[in-house]
């Protein structure tokens, strides 16, 4: 089994000619390159079609004696979205036909490895090239789990405006991967039948796509528990919120209520009735009626919120 990642003509025919397996990964092919390899393989015209847009849902239809599978990976950038990796499959039982756009480490690897291992079927190729996009959304998981955890630890400590434009940047992350986990779940489990009807593939490798089926599973089990911790987190955020909003108004009334008795007092002696004019006169007259007035009833109410619990 050869891997090939550009286009030799003379290196296909040979392998075509000999009937050897081989794999062809293409990295931005211009819309020629993919028409010449159309013509040579006898490709479906729906198939170039497809392969020729971006943006698809992850799907299986088969052409004859070859299928387009539409699968996906992903990749984390620095603190960016997550962003997802569209390849294209031209699967048939002398070769496989990967196309994609940008580059993807995971798959650089694996077709450094693959050459060296002859003891496995052509199937267990297509195999690893679904296995190692399906493994690459763990890493990307991880992380959302891990902001998550730092999210929850913020917001016990002080919510504010970032934390929660955090939570919705995490939340469409979470859309993104389930928009295409679910249908590649229910994709593989197709997959494993329909592989073993291509002619001159071995259907004795079934349970290595069970396997990643059960990736599937457990990625599809991941999105939609980080997704009820979001909620949680939400919860949680919008509580806090609320707490803060509360102490805050209680302090407020607090104050509120301590300067109506000051108002009343006030408004009262500053009435221009006779006897407050003839009365309040002396400094010892001001202090009492006026000023310990105010501190008896500041008191009074202090007590009363001691009391209360108000200030607990």
């Amino acid at each position: 089994m050869q891997v090939l990642d550009a286009i030799d003509e003379r290196a296909i025919d040979d392998l075509t000619a000999r009937r050897e397996f081989f794999w062809l990964d293409l990295v931005d092919p211009t819309p020629e390159q993919l028409a010449g390899l159309a013509q040579r393989f006898h490709w479906h015209s729906l198939a170039l079609e497809d392969m020729q847009k971006r943006g698809q849902r992850p799907k299986l239809d088969r052409y004859g004696d070859h299928m387009l599978l539409v699968f996906y990976g992903a990749r984390q950038i620095g603190h960016q979205a997550p962003d997802v990796i569209e390849v294209h499959l031209v699967v048939s039982g002398d070769w496989v036909v990967t196309v994609r756009q940008g580059g993807c480490n995971e798959l650089d690897e694996l077709r450094q490895r693959l050459p060296a291992d002859h003891t496995k079927g052509e199937q267990f190729v297509v195999y690893r090239i679904l296995d190692t996009l399906t493994d690459t959304f763990f890493p990307v998981l991880d992380g959302i789990d891990d902001a998550i955890d730092e999210l929850e630890d913020a917001i016990v400590l002080g919510p504010d405006d970032e934390q929660l434009q955090r939570i919705f940047h995490l939340k469409r992350s979470l859309v993104t991967m389930r928009r295409i986990i679910t249908p590649q779940r229910d994709l593989a489990a197709r997959t494993i039948e329909d592989l073993a009807d291509l002619p001159g593939l071995d259907p004795g490798t079934r349970d290595y796509f069970r396997d990643v089926y059960d990736h599937l599973i457990r990625l599809s089990d991941m999105v939609d528990s980080y997704r009820d911790l979001l909620t949680g987190a939400m919860d949680v955020y919008l509580s806090t919120v609320s707490n803060r909003t509360n102490v805050v108004m209680k302090q407020l009334t607090l104050v509120a209520t301590i300067f109506l008795p000051i108002t009343a007092l006030t408004g009262f002696f500053g009435q221009n009735f006779g006897w407050l004019v003839l009365h309040v006169r002396s400094l010892w007259a001001f202090m009492t009626f006026g000023v310990g007035g105010i501190v008896l009833s500041c008191a009074i109410l202090f007590l009363w919120f001691k009391r209360s619990r108000f200030f607990d």
